[in-house]
């Protein structure tokens, strides 16, 4: 067992989870304050773009093609050296983010065109308007959490892994309090979304400066040029495709809804906001340590430590996501209606969003799958692999998307991508075999099995014990709160007894 592995995406996984439960208690005040609508559809627009691109630039391609450089210069190179490359790299970040920014501020009406453009064809441009001005106010987010993102891979590289972890639930708490007491004070309330999410980001990178200068690693503005920054964008220019392919086929999604009934875009985000907390808890946080530790093991040429890092990695993602799947899949509706069911939150935005959720969940084992190979191959400098599977799942995305949104509406967009998730996965893992990099353990294969069985019996449990939706219409807050809380504990219990009696071994494991 590896007990640092362990421990790190322990870390991480607490932190994120105490993120995600803020990101939840957020998303219940905006759907309690601002329902599902056309103007929720225009904030959630104008926070997705950037959010998107702080997930390619900022967590995504950047990171991932970041951190091995840094890990072998941290292993072969003197501090000075390690410090130089972090200088210089974080110095053509930001010029880049600065120039991107700048032209997203004056460009804003074209870009919300670009991204949702059923919002300009609409009768009314109301939608298109406020998603422009909002766009402006958000879209500086981009740059701050990015060079967050920097930061925190330079932590995450030191095994600092609790601070960046922690850092999104600034995020979170600048957004509820915006849309509780700011938004009092505006003229369109909605608007106070857009300025939290700025602050936010302010706050974010704030925050990890301290930590920065405690391990003498601030990155400091410097000119010329490095040979670090020419492998930096070698690796990152293809892996923008490859590594964020998910966040593509998220945005796609959205571009699709924008033509749909109004209230598709923010059907789409709740449920897309309960997918990630079991994807950010496990996938997220497996990735983020296991992309750290395989730099570092591919750098130290330990290959044995290297391919059981990822055999106990997968073993870690199944252990936790097929049941975290079934859960999604059987509570979907329970869970919007508990969490965001509330004043102008309808009943039937409720039901459409746990829709699109039970198409969303059925791929989450796929979508945790993908985040722990990708890594795999750009530990190893191998940016092309994952780019040639996330184009396949892209592709696939876009052509399901134009078949079963016209059939399906937004569900049909839910399940197009959870399907194009399930591609990527088979794809990179058919690679890694064929690379001889790594192949499936029996100890794996056998585990897989006895984890689906467990599940199996939970998700009889949990069809013949909770309740049905209706109940949970009719019931107050504490009271839908009290019966989810229930239905989950003892699916946990059942789940990890019948573990148990498979002779899994949680200890040794």
């Amino acid at each position: 067992m590896d007990k640092s592995f362990l421990k790190s995406s322990s870390i991480v996984t607490a932190m994120t989870f105490l993120s995600r439960i803020l990101g939840l208690v957020r998303d219940f005040f905006i759907a309690k304050y601002f329902g599902a609508n056309g103007l929720t559809d225009a904030f959630l627009v104008a926070f997705r773009i950037p959010n998107f691109l702080r997930r390619l630039f900022g967590e995504g391609a950047f990171s991932q093609a970041f951190v091995p450089i840094l890990a072998e210069a941290k292993a072969n190179e003197t501090e000075a050296e390690v410090q130089k490359i972090i200088n210089h790299i974080g110095t053509k970040f930001l010029k880049v983010l600065i120039i991107i920014t700048l032209i997203a501020v004056i460009a804003a009406p074209a870009i919300i065109f670009m991204f949702a453009w059923g919002f300009y064809f609409n009768e009314d441009l109301t939608k298109f308007n406020l998603a422009s001005d909002m766009l402006r106010i958000t879209f500086p987010y981009l740059l701050l959490i990015s060079l967050t993102a920097f930061s925190g891979s330079i932590l995450n590289t030191y095994d600092k892994f609790a601070v960046p972890a922690f850092t999104p639930v600034l995020l979170n708490i600048s957004m509820i309090l915006s849309s509780v007491y700011l938004s009092q004070y505006l003229d369109e309330p909605i608007m106070a979304l857009a300025w939290g999410v700025l602050i936010g980001g302010i706050l974010q990178l704030l925050f990890q400066i301290p930590f920065l200068l405690k391990i003498r690693k601030l990155p400091k503005l410097t000119t010329g040029d490095h040979v670090a920054v020419k492998t930096l964008k070698k690796r990152m220019l293809p892996a923008l495709f490859g590594v964020s392919v998910s966040q593509i086929n998220l945005l796609i999604d959205t571009m699709i809804a924008s033509v749909l009934v109004s209230g598709s875009v923010s059907w789409l985000y709740y449920s897309d906001r309960l997918l990630e907390l079991p994807l950010a808890l496990i996938g997220i946080a497996l990735a983020t340590v296991a992309l750290a530790k395989l730099s570092k093991h591919y750098a130290n040429k330990d290959s044995q430590q290297f391919t059981r890092t990822v055999d106990y990695a997968l073993k870690l993602g199944i252990l936790l996501g097929l049941p975290a799947c079934i859960g999604l899949v059987l509570l979907a509706e329970p869970l919007i209606v508990t969490l965001f069911q509330y004043d102008a939150f309808s009943a039937f935005a409720a039901h459409q969003s746990s829709l699109s959720l039970i198409a969303y969940g059925s791929g989450l084992m796929a979508f945790i799958t993908v985040k722990i190979l990708a890594p795999v191959f750009l530990a190893r400098g191998d940016i092309k692999t994952p780019v040639k599977a996330g184009v396949i799942a892209m592709l696939s995305n876009v052509i399901l998307n134009i078949i079963f949104g016209y059939y399906f509406d937004h569900v049909g967009l839910a399940a197009a991508t959870s399907i194009s998730a399930v591609i990527n996965a088979y794809v990179l893992y058919f690679y890694l075999n064929k690379q001889s990099i790594f192949h499936f353990s029996t100890d794996l294969i056998k585990m897989f099995f006895k984890v689906l069985f467990a599940s199996f019996i939970m998700a009889l449990f949990i069809l013949n014990f909770d309740q049905t939706p209706d109940t949970y219409l009719n019931a107050d807050a504490f009271s839908r709160m009290g019966m989810l809380a229930i239905t989950i504990c003892l699916s946990v219990f059942i789940y990890f007894l019948s573990l148990k009696l498979l002779s899994i071994n949680m200890r040794k494991l």
